[in-house]
């Protein structure tokens, strides 16, 4: 049986993750054991981030509906109570565009929310429940 020389697939492989280190500051970039201890972090990095990118553009998303929603006398936590009531269902990176970009349409959805969270009026065991929610002052 004939001999097997792995030269080219270990040229090959190490061509691949120096290929990935590409960029890396020092012997990171061309020394293959520290290339490679390099790759494989930055893998274990792209992964966690892809999730941790997700998180933070819905919390900008929240930022944002949270500032145009105060100008209209409103929390977010009761605009998103309000449109639940209201049976509408609009995702937040949409809800954050329309109040960046059409502000009539996004202060048609806050009076909506508003006219939703009206259950609040019933005197129950919370009194000036509406009125904290929507930012009304009761007239005395």
């Amino acid at each position: 049986m004939a001999r097997v020389k792995r030269g080219v697939t270990a040229h090959a492989k190490h061509k691949k993750v120096l290929k990935a280190a590409k960029g890396f500051y020092g012997r990171r970039k061309n020394t293959i054991r520290a290339a490679k201890a390099a790759v494989d972090r930055s893998k274990q990095y792209a992964t966690r981030d892809r999730r941790a990118k997700k998180r933070n553009f819905r919390a900008l998303w929240i930022q944002r509906i949270n500032a145009a929603v105060r100008e209209h006398g409103l929390t977010y936590g009761r605009f998103i109570d309000g449109l639940n009531k209201a049976g509408i269902e609009v995702d937040r990176k949409v809800l954050s565009d329309i109040a960046i970009h059409e502000p009539e349409a996004f202060k048609a959805l806050c009076d909506q929310s508003k006219t939703a969270l009206e259950y609040l009026k019933g005197e129950g065991q919370f009194p000036n429940a509406y009125e904290r929610a929507v930012g009304e002052k009761k007239a005395a």
